[in-house]
């Protein structure tokens, strides 16, 4: 337990404009990476706008580590089809973490993470206090397709015990 900072929780919330894979349209998921571990979303069925929101834990032990997100397009006789992928880090998130935050009204966007070149966010990415919990919101604009984003809600759970951030 004392190897590890705390949990990271990802809400997957929704694709947008996904690329087509199938005939018609795809059935696609989300796979995220972190290091060695890997989740998985459930597959949504013939939709390019899908709605997850299903929610994902990891636990982090290194901030520096970027978050892989893969997007793929379920097939039954083949290998599923490619749809694209993101990744995106921390760093930000931990660097407000590690902020006295307790007496910041309920709302307050605390930080922006701007969309660049070197980054896959679609617009700017707010990091906000929320109900005593640190949350992000981000659109990724997926890479090596042409077209498709996906919407992720980020937030921060302590671990007691942890190693202090």
């Amino acid at each position: 337990m004392d190897d590890i900072l705390g949990l990271l929780r990802i809400k997957v919330v929704r694709g947008f404009k996904l690329a087509k894979r199938d005939a018609r349209s795809s059935d696609p998921y989300v796979i995220v990476r972190m290091g060695k571990q890997k989740l998985k979303t459930r597959v949504v069925k013939k939709n390019l706008n899908p709605e997850w929101n299903e929610e994902l834990t990891l636990t982090v032990a290194d901030p520096n580590q970027p978050i892989k997100l893969q997007v793929y397009d379920r097939d039954t006789f083949t290998l599923d089809d490619k749809m694209g992928d993101a990744e995106f880090d921390i760093k930000e998130m931990v660097r407000v973490l590690k902020m006295e935050l307790e007496n910041v009204s309920n709302g307050t966007v605390v930080s922006k993470v701007v969309a660049n070149r070197e980054n896959c966010l679609a617009e700017a990415s707010s990091i906000v206090w929320e109900n005593g919990k640190v949350m992000q919101n981000m659109v990724l604009r997926l890479r090596n397709v042409e077209c498709g984003e996906v919407e992720l809600q980020l937030h921060w759970i302590h671990v007691p015990g942890s190693r202090a951030l």
